[in-house]
């Protein structure tokens, strides 16, 4: 008998009411915004009603460097949350929102997977309560009224030459990455170049994710800078006066949405900004709700722990105040095999078949990755679980060598098998996990705020990446003396790079040495409160593939979603 598929799964969940799942963490109905019976918006007056209850452990959920299909995170996640209700605690979970673009592309649905989802699916990956649309329409509506001022020759002098906001769309468009606008009549605007990005890319996005009020986000979306003008100053969206009409878009997107999981665990679903040119991390106001609501809050960041897990500890934690007790690093057998450097894992394609083989060798190949990773979550005062998330096709002999590898580094290591059994399967983690925040950390950033920005990029670049320096071209130092003379200094740094390597060069695996970051270009995000560096090609428009996922979505006689994974 095959194994159902996610849909079949989540189709099957036995929901509770939405109200009744706010109920059992303390939130109560006047807090709740209904959108039908399964999902509803949180207010924000829940941060002040619930803050004298105790404080759950906090807990980050990272992974090792992944292959192109990624290694399970949500999932694992989800499990883990699952886990601790059979151990008669009460775990819950703050997830950031999927994008469509990559639902309908490669990677499809980002709800978890097998009994270890998010419920309902089809809400959580399509359309939910509109945040995203929000974010669309709010940066498209500063990029409205940047063309409108350049128009009408407006006294803020925009510079349409060094003018950096593009408009975005929640969609994967090769086509839109590079266009002209303003072609047609002298009422039809100002022809310049410009492109757009996907929505999860928007600065808006990360505005909405780092916001720790609705007031605190119309000052982030005033102090949003969109290029320079004829005197080569920053201008911001106050200057152009749309950073009001922009938090009026986003003034219901701020609230957190509430769901749950196939077991009726708890799910704060909030913001999903990009990991790549973004921190890769869920709410904070989301956060500082669910801190208040359970035993365990358990939260996951973008890509591998050198990405979401380095952000979330030096951006997110840095502004929301609340520090982690545990961190899980997830590991998969296919993961380490693939640093061993004797695979090719292509996205959308079945891995190669000798992969599946009994072959712990291959396995202990790859586990510099793993012990990198395990570096440098101490390298921040954190004690990490590693999570061996379970495949079907996995041996046991190779979840042993995971194990020792863990043993060595002085580490715990639990197998979970949420995907086939769900919170059942992942008892063995949450004990670990409990085990692992019970003990007192130190908890600690990689770089203070007073460091200049080169010393952040070569923070990060040395102690979490392993390089032996960075190297600046021209325009990157030209732009980060700039940010310095604009008082940005004291921001925290995204580091753009790769996700397939610690390193800046996604062909070298494992854990590299004896290289040099090269830093081509550095940009501000100055509303979401960081400055980006960016290291090689980031794609910030996703294409389709030959055989998209929209290719397989579809609505059947009777009006269900199909296809959908």
């Amino acid at each position: 008998m095959s194994f159902p598929s996610d849909l079949e799964i989540a189709r099957g969940a036995s929901l509770q009411p939405i109200g009744d799942i706010a109920a059992a963490i303390g939130i109560g109905p006047h807090l709740l915004e209904q959108y039908g019976s399964d999902v509803a918006k949180v207010s924000l007056d829940a941060i002040d009603e619930l803050a004298d209850r105790p404080r759950a452990k906090y807990i980050l959920v990272t992974a090792v460097t992944p292959t192109p299909l990624g290694e399970g995170k949500t999932t694992t996640a989800v499990g883990l949350a699952q886990g601790f209700k059979h151990l008669g605690k009460q775990g819950v979970l703050s997830l950031r929102q999927p994008s469509m673009g990559p639902t309908f592309g490669i990677k499809g649905g980002a709800a978890g997977g097998g009994y270890a989802q998010v419920v309902p699916m089809e809400n959580l990956n399509l359309h939910l309560t509109g945040d995203m649309h929000a974010v669309t329409a709010a940066h498209n509506m500063l990029a409205a009224m940047i063309d409108n001022h350049i128009f009408r020759r407006s006294d803020v002098g925009i510079d349409p030459h060094r003018l950096t906001w593009r408009r975005v769309v929640d969609v994967n468009d090769r086509a839109l990455r590079s266009i002209v606008v303003g072609l047609g009549t002298r009422l039809d605007g100002v022809p310049r170049a410009t492109g757009f990005d996907i929505t999860a890319a928007s600065e808006v996005m990360a505005v909405l994710a780092l916001s720790t009020s609705l007031r605190d986000m119309r000052e982030r979306m005033g102090r949003i800078v969109i290029g320079q003008n004829w005197d080569q100053e920053p201008v911001t969206a106050e200057q152009v006066k749309a950073a009001g009409a922009m938090t009026v878009i986003m003034k219901d997107a701020i609230k957190p949405n509430l769901m749950q999981t196939l077991e009726n665990t708890p799910v704060f679903v909030h913001a999903g900004p990009f990991g790549n040119i973004a921190h890769g991390n869920s709410s904070i106001v989301a956060d500082r709700i669910g801190i208040h609501t359970g035993d365990y809050l358990i939260t996951e960041a973008g890509f591998g722990a050198d990405m979401g897990a380095e952000r979330f500890f030096n951006i997110k934690c840095r502004t929301s105040g609340l520090e982690p007790d545990a961190a899980v690093l997830v590991a998969t057998v296919r993961a380490l095999k693939a640093h061993s450097g004797r695979f090719v894992v292509k996205p959308g394609k079945p891995l190669p078949p000798e992969m599946l083989e009994e072959k712990p060798d291959d396995v202990m190949e790859g586990a510099a990755n793993l012990r990198k990773h395990i570096s440098n979550m101490r390298l921040h005062g954190i004690e990490p679980v590693v999570a061996i998330n379970a495949f079907p096709d996995d041996f046991d002999s190779e979840h042993q060598v995971i194990r020792d590898i863990a043993a060595e580094e002085g580490v715990n290591a639990a197998v979970s098998t949420h995907f086939t059994d769900g919170g059942a399967g992942s008892t063995e983690l949450a004990e670990a996990v409990a085990d692992a925040a019970s003990r007192s950390g130190d908890f600690k950033f990689a770089y203070p705020d007073e460091a200049s920005l080169k010393e952040k990029i070569e923070a990060v670049a040395t102690k979490v990446y392993g390089a032996d320096g960075v190297d600046y071209t021209g325009p990157a130092n030209t732009a980060l003396a700039f940010l310095e003379k604009q008082g940005f200094g004291n921001l925290p740094v995204v580091i753009a790079k790769t996700h397939l390597s610690i390193s800046s060069d996604p062909k070298l695996l494992g854990a590299p040495t004896g290289w040099t970051l090269p830093v081509r270009e550095v940009r501000g995000a100055i509303g979401a409160g960081f400055v980006y560096p960016i290291c090689g090609n980031m794609s910030t428009m996703p294409g389709l593939s030959g055989t998209p996922a929209a290719e397989r979505i579809d609505i059947d006689e009777n009006g269900e979603v199909v296809g959908l994974s």
